[in-house]
């Protein structure tokens, strides 16, 4: 009555003798293999370098001393071990810097071409001006 796959009692894990790895099976020992895996892990980076040069260079809403905060509340939290909270804060510092320096070479696009657009309708005023364009009656 008892099913074919339900052990009975008094074998407990061993299995039913004569299966691999048993000790009842002839011709094959017992060998445990086990597997070690070292994880390696990258220690956060806190982009504390980027901040400095984005709060001393280009600073548009302050978004610089932001980046340098979570810079320093990035190393702060690697020097006491949490690298979770040490990779959210250069996560962050991360964005903010990128956003930055969008922001700064955005403005200096801008600046370059507000300044080539002056230039040039001044000069052509002076042509006007002086008589060298078109002749007025």
């Amino acid at each position: 009555m008892n099913p074919e796959g339900v052990p009975l009692q008094g074998r407990g894990y061993e299995g039913y003798p004569g299966q691999p790895g048993q000790p009842g099976y002839p011709g094959q020992p017992t060998v445990v293999q086990s597997t070690i895996v070292n994880i390696v892990t990258e220690p956060p980076k806190d982009h504390i370098i980027w901040s400095l040069c984005c709060f001393i260079y280009s600073n548009p809403f302050c978004l610089g001393l932001l980046a340098l905060i979570y810079s320093i509340k990035s190393r702060d939290r690697k020097m006491v071990g949490d690298l979770e909270g040490a990779r959210h804060h250069g996560g962050t510092a991360f964005y903010i810097n990128i956003f930055s320096s969008v922001l700064f070479g955005t403005g200096i696009l801008i600046s370059i071409i507000v300044i080539i657009v002056i230039i040039v309708k001044n000069q052509e005023n002076s042509y006007n001006r002086y008589g060298y364009g078109y002749y007025r009656n």
